[in-house]
């Protein structure tokens, strides 16, 4: 759990990545959500939720979430839209993704959520636990390859 000093440092850390972060935090007071652009302090890969339900053996959110916090250790917002919302998993800017998921960076932006807020657009399904925390792309490749062999066996 982080406290309330720990959100504003990453709060900020976030609106720091848009090049007028006084931007960032007013889409955040009206909407609750940010347009932030991709490719500077982070990038994200989308992951289709069946891909990530598979994976984690459940589509019980509370299961999802806790699973993902524990194999990637970083920050992954959802789509809340719908029902079949992807999931966003954010990475290093660059990383090495040779994954069948879309990688999104430069020239992208990310609808990000407010901390502490879920919406009609986007939640954090792991929130960051500190600025600049992101998820390894090897956990992800390698939670997402126990998806498969979990499929295989589900009658």
């Amino acid at each position: 759990m982080t406290t309330t000093a720990e959100q504003r440092r990453i709060t900020t850390w976030l609106a720091r990545t848009h090049p007028l972060p006084e931007q960032a935090h007013a889409e955040w007071a009206f909407r609750g959500v940010a347009l932030l652009p991709l490719g500077r302090r982070f990038d994200a890969i989308r992951v289709p939720t069946e891909r990530v339900h598979a994976a984690v053996g459940s589509s019980a959110p509370d299961v999802v979430a806790a699973t993902l916090a524990e194999w990637l250790d970083g920050p992954v917002i959802r789509d809340t839209r719908h029902s079949n919302g992807a999931y966003y998993v954010l990475v290093r800017p660059g990383a090495q993704w040779d994954g069948a998921e879309e990688y999104l960076g430069k020239d992208t932006y990310l609808g990000v959520p407010r901390i502490g807020d879920v919406t009609m657009l986007a939640a954090w399904v792991v929130r960051p636990q500190h600025p600049g925390n992101v998820c390894d792309v090897a956990h992800l490749r390698a939670l997402l390859a126990t998806a498969e062999p979990l499929k295989a066996i589900d009658p």
